[in-house]
């Protein structure tokens, strides 16, 4: 590892993010303090943009783990592996960012096993060390080290949520979808498209966001509005891309897929 480079996982561009509140300055406290972090909100709703914008901002390097129940605890700390000269130590995501000061953020957490979730404990409180049984050494965490999660209290259930010895180690920030206005803005920005077509798309958003737990798990995200607008930008019509975006992407119930193309209709004429 004497030339592994962290800087490599720094984030390349600033990525587009605007700020709802005072998140930015929140967050950049939790940093300043290298307190761990809990992002909690709706799928598709600016989670992990906010967290890869913060890490460009404060110019730290950030690996991230895309969390499901596969993962075990040494896909997140390391392994012993077998080459040309016999078995070698690779570092996981966590323990490559504790040991060279990297942001770990473990996106939708809860998709982890809890058990697995245990190996993080002793990097979120006062200790800030992680004991690599296998290789037989104590890491100490880099100065520069943090721990962020984030996932959907929409989805949490007795079988997939946090224990609170889990929560109670984080400071939490909670989001949502931006209003109407802001959203607007987002999309025009993000996608390209016109501004007034941006203005509908988020307004048929908000008409599938009312009907969760009315047919649906979950309405369509800011992520998929900006699909819907990056279709349109490419000449797709704009029914066709709200179908194509924002509809068929949520749901597979034909009645549901009726009330949403009435909704279309309606709202685009």
């Amino acid at each position: 590892m004497e030339n592994f480079d962290i800087n490599q996982f720094k984030v390349g561009e600033l990525p587009y993010y605007q700020a709802q509140s005072n998140e930015v300055e929140l967050y950049t406290a939790a940093y300043q303090s290298r307190l761990p972090v809990m992002v909690k909100g709706p799928t598709g709703c600016g989670k992990s943009r906010f967290i890869e914008h913060m890490a460009h901002q404060l110019d730290k390097p950030i690996i991230t783990v895309s969390c499901n129940e596969d993962i075990t605890a040494s896909d997140l700390i390391g392994r012993f592996l077998l080459d040309a000269n016999g078995t070698k130590w690779i570092d996981g995501p966590l323990t490559l960012a504790a040991r060279h000061g990297a942001i770990c953020y473990l996106d939708e957490v809860v998709e982890a096993r809890q058990d697995t979730m245990v190996v993080i404990h002793s990097l979120t409180d006062h200790r800030r060390e992680l004991m690599l049984d296998k290789k037989g050494e104590l890491l100490k965490a880099h100065p520069d080290f943090q721990l962020v999660i984030s996932y959907n209290p929409g989805y949490q259930s007795l079988m997939k949520d946090l224990k609170q010895s889990t929560k109670q180690r984080f400071v939490a920030m909670d989001f949502d979808f931006a209003s109407e206005e802001l959203e607007t803005i987002i999309v025009t920005q993000e996608s390209g498209v016109d501004q007034n077509i941006a203005a509908k798309l988020v307004q048929f958003a908000n008409t599938t966001r009312a009907l969760v737990g009315h047919g649906l798990d979950e309405g369509a995200s800011t992520r998929l509005l900006n699909y819907a607008g990056t279709l349109i930008v490419g000449g797709v019509g704009v029914k066709d891309a709200c179908q194509m975006a924002m509809v068929k992407p949520i749901t597979d119930d034909a009645e549901v897929r009726e009330t949403m193309q009435t909704s279309i209709e309606a709202i685009f004429g």
